[in-house]
């Protein structure tokens, strides 16, 4: 499969968020299996939202590109609201995001205190973790957003700390 730039990702999107529909700091996120999609700053966690930012998330629901519609269905998940698991279940999913959500899943990954993770969580760590190779330690209480979960390994998530991509034991964090 050909590597898919920003630019082509914009042109599919309409140079918009595929959640909210903002035009502003845009960029890639990768939505494992199904590819990469278009988020603004605050949709990809960068930034913080607004009470009732997520409801962009009930038109999202029906986008046709299958890698939009199973990070909303993931996003919707992770919120506790009445309205996020109405949307949820009126979901019509397309066969190959079907599939997906359908697949077993290998491992479950939890938090310091047994909370369960999910692709695109934000955690704190809870001590300060030297980072081998980078040459920095990542200090107890920093944020790290958007954490990509280790399909293999319940103990390993990842995420960026200072700019860096880096491993991260799940023992060392708390869901936020």
């Amino acid at each position: 499969m050909d590597r898919v730039t920003l630019d082509d990702l914009l042109t599919r999107s309409g140079g918009v968020c595929e959640f909210c529909g903002a035009d502003e700091r845009l960029g890639g996120v990768e939505v494992a299996p199904l590819g990469p999609i278009v988020l603004c700053a605050v949709c990809r966690g960068d930034r913080p939202d607004n009470a009732g930012h997520w409801r962009c998330l009930e038109g999202a629901a029906w986008s046709q590109e299958p890698a939009v519609q199973y990070a909303v269905w993931r996003r919707l998940q992770s919120l506790d609201e009445a309205w996020a698991t109405e949307t949820r279940d009126a979901m019509m999913l397309l066969p190959e995001v079907q599939a997906v959500v359908d697949m077993p899943a290998a491992v479950e990954h939890r938090d310091s205190n047994g909370v369960r993770l999910a692709q695109g969580d934000t955690v704190v760590l809870i001590k300060d973790l030297p980072v081998k190779g980078a040459g920095f330690t990542a200090k107890r209480g920093t944020a790290v957003r958007s954490i990509t979960l280790v399909a293999d390994n319940a103990a390993h998530i990842e995420g960026r700390v200072d700019g860096q991509r880096i491993v991260i034991l799940t023992e060392f964090v708390k869901k936020k």
